[in-house]
């Protein structure tokens, strides 16, 4: 008996070890206390909230030309913090201006009063629903984060998260806001045969359905920041900071000047972009050239 009963157990070993690796790995439980951020991960017909380590480093004193935007968002983010009536947003505009960077700043500054990143993919929206249902109920205050939201001309997707996003975002808690970023004002791209169904109706300018059909979706969010390409002042500026604080943290001495200046102009005119993330790129490329002539 004993020796049958080895033998099934070890065959009952072989063949749990063969499927072990089959089954999906343990979810892991989120303490909401310590974790400041977490990406919603789709598996299968569901998915889960997937905790992320982030760093607190961008700070909202490091977002150089963009006060307006800064206030008005930090402005809806207090009020959403305070549980008082805030809007969901949508940053749109050129790529590098510090779109993403805004809502990850104002994670830093107000994590310890209870704010909450949690980052979700375009093409999963659908399952908004299921990620409000997980946090409604809970003390802090949660933005869903999804970056870069557009669509390509010809994907019919932007109709199926329109009444996603109806459904919801009127119904969501108190505690959960929608912020987004994309390049485009209307998320989905406008074509020139949009236009030519256009009326007049008594000197007022009707839109064809095209068109409303499209506007419609950027509509479902209350609050519009646009950011704009950087002037080469701008862009000059955003360098002189981010020399600054790398150079401080390298103990390394410097000063603003003509050289520097046509050396970052330059590097923006090679590379085609004269944004933030140009302008962080430098920073980085001439503080590392700098000590390692001083190292030499």
């Amino acid at each position: 008996m004993d020796s049958r009963l080895n033998a099934f157990l070890e065959r009952a070993e072989s063949v749990l070890a063969r499927i072990e690796p089959l089954l999906p790995a343990p979810r892991p439980l989120i303490d909401w206390e310590t974790c400041l951020a977490a990406r919603w991960q789709r598996d299968g017909r569901s998915g889960y909230l997937l905790p992320l380590e982030v760093s607190l480093d961008m700070r909202l004193s490091d977002l150089i030309g963009v006060d307006r935007q800064l206030e008005q968002l930090g402005r809806n983010t207090q009020q959403f913090l305070d549980g008082m009536p805030a809007n969901h947003a949508l940053l749109w505009g050129s790529r590098g201006t510090g779109k993403s960077s805004l809502v990850r700043a104002l994670l830093a500054e107000h994590a310890k009063a209870g704010l909450r990143l949690i980052e979700i993919e375009r093409d999963h929206l659908a399952d908004l629903p299921r990620v409000v249902e997980q946090i409604g109920k809970l003390p802090q205050r949660f933005v869903l984060f999804c970056d870069d939201l557009s669509f390509e001309s010809g994907e019919g997707d932007y109709r199926v998260l329109k009444s996603v996003l109806d459904g919801s975002l009127e119904q969501a808690p108190d505690n959960v806001l929608l912020y987004a970023t994309s390049n485009r004002r209307h998320l989905v791209p406008e074509k020139e045969s949009d236009n030519e169904n256009w009326k007049r109706v008594d000197g007022e300018l009707h839109p064809s359905e095209a068109v409303e059909d499209k506007i419609a979706l950027s509509d479902r969010f209350g609050l519009w920041l646009s950011f704009y390409p950087f002037t080469q002042e701008h862009f000059l500026n955003v360098v002189e900071h981010w020399i600054g604080q790398l150079a401080a943290k390298a103990g390394l001495s410097w000063q603003r000047d003509e050289e520097l200046d046509i050396l970052a102009v330059r590097w923006a005119t090679g590379r085609g972009n004269r944004n933030g993330r140009c302008a962080y790129q430098f920073a980085r490329y001439w503080v590392g050239l700098k000590l390692l002539e001083h190292k030499a």
